[in-house]
């Protein structure tokens, strides 16, 4: 099995690194193709992959080939694909907003598997759902999930709406996450704490924590009983974000997250829909 990676770029380039890192390919079987000179230049100094620059020679060699370029970029990149490629390969696309219906006319292909990593995949603790056209096997989906797995964990999705749904939820998800540690950092060093202190504070507490969840099968509200006391510091603090709707603020932002991914789902496909 040979595996092509088009685009070296931040994900691109976490799964071609994740999978080399892997034992699920042999040396040489992972191919990465960007048109950048010094991205090239500077991937051959890593002997994990072989580094291309033009499509023709690396597509007509892959089995299984994952799109990671902007959609902005894409028009060119499916007409190359559409031209070289070869029967039976099997496409995982990255790319936010752009529908299997879409890559599989643009492309003239059937087999197409729409992924939505989130950015946790570069230090491999990433989560990823995906979705496949029904030309895609059961046997081929285990290799496809067994790939994807390289930067972390997965699931595999019913359909599409579930990919823009958890684009919600997981794809944006760690950005509330720090959004929230910015907060605390601040309030730390209102309080008076060096930003130092304060970030080494905030990073293991948030880490303790993801760490007692994944500890057992209590649910955040039964973890937040066990901190909070009646009458105490912590639940003085739950008690204000009640008070402040905070719940119901995440919630709407997680689900604005949602309707502008179906919004772009839109415009990146309003062309072939």
């Amino acid at each position: 099995m040979k595996v092509l990676v088009i685009g070296a770029g931040n994900m691109g380039l976490t799964y071609a690194q994740g999978m080399a890192q892997s034992d699920l390919l042999k040396k040489k079987d992972l191919l990465i193709l960007d048109s950048a000179r010094e991205k090239t230049d500077a991937l051959r100094k890593n002997d994990e992959f072989d580094v291309y620059e033009k499509i023709e020679d690396c597509l007509p060699q892959a089995d299984i080939v994952f799109i990671a370029v902007k959609p902005y970029n894409s028009d060119a990149l499916f007409e190359a694909i559409r031209e070289h490629k070869k029967p039976g390969q099997i496409f995982i696309s990255i790319m936010a907003g752009v529908t299997i219906k879409t890559m599989q006319e643009a492309m003239g292909i059937k087999k197409v598997v729409r992924a939505m990593p989130n950015l946790a995949a570069k230090v491999g603790h990433g989560f990823t759902s995906f979705t496949a056209s029904k030309q895609v096997s059961r046997l081929e989906l285990l290799t496809v999930e067994r790939l994807i797995d390289t930067t972390g964990r997965s699931i595999l999705l019913a359909n599409e709406m579930e990919i823009d749904k958890s684009t919600g939820i997981s794809g944006s998800g760690p950005a509330y996450i720090f959004y929230f540690m910015q907060s605390m950092m601040e309030a730390a060093v209102k309080m008076g704490f060096s930003q130092k202190d304060a970030r080494l504070m905030v990073a293991q507490t948030f880490q303790g924590a993801v760490e007692l969840f994944n500890s057992s099968d209590l649910d955040p509200t039964a973890w937040m009983d066990r901190v909070a006391s009646k009458g105490g510091t912590t639940r003085a603090a739950l008690d204000s974000m009640e008070e402040n709707n905070v719940k119901e603020l995440i919630k709407d932002a997680a689900h604005a997250a949602f309707e502008r991914a179906v919004q772009l789902g839109k415009e990146n496909n309003k062309e072939y829909v």
